[in-house]
């Protein structure tokens, strides 16, 4: 039976970041895009995809876009992206989305700010909007940047943060990426910082997650990519019976986010 252990996502971040900086030219010269548009909000996530991205593609090739939100995106973060692009040499662009948000909030008859998530997913969104708009302008393909832990218990944004032409974290839980950026130089600021996706003001994904990604990484190996049973994953992870199942049951809630719309047939 395999073993399941913090050591069991252990990676080799270098091979790794060669073999997906060979698929991302790859594909960007199978579609004839001239380069990526991505997202940088200074995390970790968005900030590894962007060193990935100007080591496999050249800097020249790669559109760091920031969209922050005023009283939302915290100042730190914002210049942690913009010097990461700049010591990247990456194309900084940096796009204001709350005068979008607030002309949303006041078109839509049935908004309401109490209601968190659907407030809070309205960002996502418009940051897309604004990544699609860059990508149809200069002919680029845009890099999304969730990972695998994310993916798996649909802790993204349907037609937001989960809308791109692909995904070079998708592979790679939380804590794999981790060690991905550590060997790529992403600064130890950005590798330190707590997890947020920045819907609104002290908002952590591991507060919405109601649980650790160390914790989540493990349990998610367990079930999805070893096979194991719940009970089996609670005994080798050393986490409670109850955790397991509630993860079991978020990944099968969220399988729906990673569908195409189903079609209808009428005949």
């Amino acid at each position: 039976m395999a073993k399941l252990n913090p050591e069991s996502l252990k990676i080799e971040a270098g091979k790794a970041a060669e073999k997906l900086g060979r698929l991302m030219l790859n594909l960007l010269e199978a579609s004839k895009a001239s380069g990526v548009a991505v997202g940088v909000s200074g995390g970790l996530d968005s900030s590894t995809v962007l060193a990935l991205a100007v080591k496999a593609l050249g800097a020249e090739r790669v559109y760091a876009v920031a969209m922050p939100e005023h009283g939302v995106t915290s100042t730190g973060d914002l210049e942690d992206a913009r010097k990461l692009s700049e010591v990247l040499g990456a194309k900084f662009f940096q796009a204001e989305i709350s005068p979008v948000v607030k002309a949303l909030e006041q078109a839509i008859p049935v908004f309401n700010r109490e209601n968190q998530v659907a407030w809070g997913n309205l960002k996502p969104r418009v940051r897309m909007a604004v990544l699609y708009y860059f990508a149809n302008r200069f002919n680029l393909l845009v890099a999304g940047t969730g990972n695998k832990s994310e993916i798996l218990v649909g802790y993204f944004t349907k037609y937001g943060d989960g809308a791109a032409d692909f995904l070079p974290l998708g592979g790679l839980y939380k804590t794999q990426v981790r060690q991905l950026a550590a060997h790529l130089g992403i600064p130890g600021e950005i590798l330190g910082k707590t997890p947020t996706a920045g819907l609104w003001p002290g908002q952590t994904d591991e507060g919405e997650l109601g649980v650790k990604y160390e914790v989540l990484d493990l349990v998610l190996h367990g079930l999805v990519d070893l096979r194991l049973t719940p009970e089996e994953v609670a005994r080798q992870a050393g986490v409670s019976g109850s955790l397991v199942e509630k993860v079991k049951s978020r990944v099968e809630a969220s399988l729906h986010k990673l569908r195409t719309a189903p079609i209808l047939e009428p005949f």
